[in-house]
């Protein structure tokens, strides 16, 4: 786990130790899950965080149920195994898969379902922000602000007072960055990650239990940003939307929760 101040610069670096189990796909190909520990947290952004937008109030506690979460993006590999298909614009086993609408996500969670005899489904907006948070209240889960060094963004823009950097121009393999505190990688940036949730423009109604919010629109959320966004679109409190039949160009990918897990 990395930390860093406003400017970017690593300020703390320890080792955190999280339970995962692996789900075999067949031919080579498994799938890391990694319990994420139930608790409490404030969703949503104060108002006073550079960058933010008025959906994300107000802010308000919300408790999770403990769950286990996909240590990385799903991969184009974990995507083919399944599918069948690999719809992705930038080719790679290792790297997230894109081009995925809300429904092809939901699909596969279903097939993998089916498969695994687990419970895997799309995380609510809920459990996403806490795993993203991973205990944290800052903007990003490093802290204050990031740099191109630890996530995959559009590096010409910056955010606080954290340098200008790369500007990758495409995705990254998943894992290639620092993981969070709960050991799950690029909760910021590459893709932005489809949820479960409707979207609603304010958190007015949102449940307080880490459910999903249902029944109240035809927008789908997203989260985290991808190599394509502004820094200030990859802050943890950060949400996106979209129709659930939407294939964006490059840029939307998801990773999956497992709400039951038998030995």
């Amino acid at each position: 786990m990395v930390s860093t101040n406003a400017t970017g610069n690593i300020i703390n670096l320890r080792n955190e130790s999280a339970k995962y189990f692996v789900e075999d796909l067949g031919n080579g190909v498994t799938l890391e899950m990694v319990e994420i520990p139930g608790g409490t947290f404030i969703m949503g952004s104060p108002e006073n965080e550079a960058g933010r937008d008025s959906d994300e109030g107000s802010q308000h506690q919300v408790t999770v149920p403990s769950f286990f979460m996909g240590k990385y993006q799903l991969t184009q590999a974990q995507y083919q195994a399944i599918m069948g298909d690999n719809p992705s614009a930038f080719k790679g086993n290792n790297r997230p898969v894109e081009r995925v609408s809300w429904n092809d996500a939901v699909t596969f969670c279903e097939k993998l379902s089916q498969k695994t005899q687990k419970n895997y489904r799309l995380p609510s907006e809920a459990e996403w922000e806490y795993a993203c948070r991973a205990g944290t209240t800052t903007p990003f889960y490093f802290g204050e602000s990031i740099t191109t060094d630890l996530v995959n963004y559009n590096g010409n823009y910056t955010y606080g007072s954290a340098p200008k950097g790369q500007d990758r121009l495409q995705t990254t393999d998943v894992g290639s960055f620092p993981p969070n505190a709960f050991g799950l990688y690029d909760m910021h940036g590459n893709v932005w990650e489809w949820c479960l949730d409707d979207y609603i423009g304010n958190y007015s109604n949102a449940p307080k239990g880490g459910s999903a919010l249902t029944g109240r629109s035809s927008e789908k959320l997203l989260r985290g940003g991808s190599w394509f966004s502004y820094p200030s679109n990859c802050r943890s409190a950060n949400r996106g939307y979209n129709g659930p039949g939407f294939v964006s160009i490059y840029d939307n990918g998801f990773r999956v929760v497992c709400a039951t897990v038998w030995n």
